[in-house]
């Protein structure tokens, strides 16, 4: 999945064919909409309390953001395999943990970007406490992260596999 060491991030083949497509979307069909819902919203008149015209241009400014982030991020990045199926916790991996070695109290997450965060499962940046406590441990292990507060937590590996989204 990702992987970032310095400006480099690594993505499989099909992440970056997808933020690939994203771009172009967003660089192309998307800019000529936005400019067309702009155009059609000031036509209406008076700017100043035209909320249609407001709302465009707010989509607008995040659209061009999103633009920026996908252009840096693709020019910094490499194309690699995912991870292996080895049961050590990396970027790319589904990993499920019990907090302080409680085998009820469990969480599972992607460990990735946040290119990757979705809906369908919770995703923890491998910069996170939580991400560089459990990175590079393998299934067994236990790992200690900082919380906010200062304090040390512990979690015991369950699981670690290959995000197949």
């Amino acid at each position: 999945m990702t992987q970032t060491s310095e400006n480099v991030t690594w993505l499989t083949q099909e992440a970056y064919n997808r933020l690939k497509e994203e771009l172009e979307y967003l660089s192309g069909p998307a800019r000529t909409e936005i400019a067309k819902k702009i155009e059609e919203a000031r036509e209406e008149g008076d700017l100043r309390e035209n909320g249609g015209y407001h709302a465009a241009k707010e989509e607008q400014g995040k659209q061009e953001l999103r633009v920026r982030q996908l252009t840096q991020l693709l020019q910094h990045a490499k194309v690699g395999e995912a991870p292996a199926d080895d049961g050590i916790v990396e970027p790319g991996m589904v990993v499920t943990i019990a907090f302080d070695g409680d085998e009820d109290d469990t969480l599972t997450f992607l460990m990735a970007s946040r290119e990757y965060a979705s809906s369908d499962i919770e995703t923890y940046s491998p910069q996170s406490p939580l991400g560089t406590g459990v990175n590079g441990k393998k299934v067994g292990d236990t790992a200690e992260y900082e919380l906010p507060n200062g304090k040390k937590a512990s979690v015991k590996i369950l699981d670690a596999k290959p995000y197949k989204g």
